[in-house]
């Protein structure tokens, strides 16, 4: 573990960082090409209200090497609140620190003092280092569940769906 690296709430000025570690993580996963998003996104969702998402930010020596980017979700069935991780990034240098792990498990701290009771999470199906790194942690693939979207065109299309 990384002593020197201090996670702490990222902060408005912290914008340009979590973009440019988004893209980072797409780069690392080749799909660099599917980030539309800008900074200035992130400064408008995650910091005027309501706030679409929270991110944490893990700095060395003023440096941003890694996030944890994640919103609240409610389960119906649970009856409680939930956290998800929409991105998780360490950057290289820091990778095998254990560095992930903290930024996950200090997520979860922070969600539970908002009343979550559960973490939740996609990765993509190609990505086996990180399938590895969340069952490492502890955490388990589901089975009984795929993921459905419906962006671009297919969500267009259902907004102007006339339903009679």
């Amino acid at each position: 573990m990384n002593d020197q690296v201090k996670i702490r709430v990222a902060l408005r000025s912290d914008a340009a960082d979590l973009h440019g570690m988004v893209v980072a993580l797409a780069k690392t996963t080749g799909h660099e090409h599917k980030v539309r998003s800008t900074v200035e996104d992130f400064l408008h969702n995650g910091f005027d209200e309501p706030r679409a998402f929270e991110a944490l930010i893990a700095e060395q020596d003023g440096i941003a090497v890694g996030l944890c980017l994640f919103f609240y979700n409610y389960s119906s069935w649970r009856g409680k609140l939930g956290v998800y991780i929409q991105d998780l990034y360490v950057d290289s240098s820091q990778r095998g620190t254990g560095l992930g792990r903290r930024l996950v498990v200090e997520t979860v701290r922070v969600g539970k003092r908002r009343g979550a009771d559960h973490l939740r999470l996609s990765v993509d199906s190609e990505n086996v280092d990180a399938h590895a790194f969340y069952e490492h942690i502890g955490m388990s693939k589901r089975g009984d569940e795929f993921i459905f979207q419906a962006a671009d065109q297919a969500f267009e299309k259902l907004a102007r769906d006339k339903q009679d």
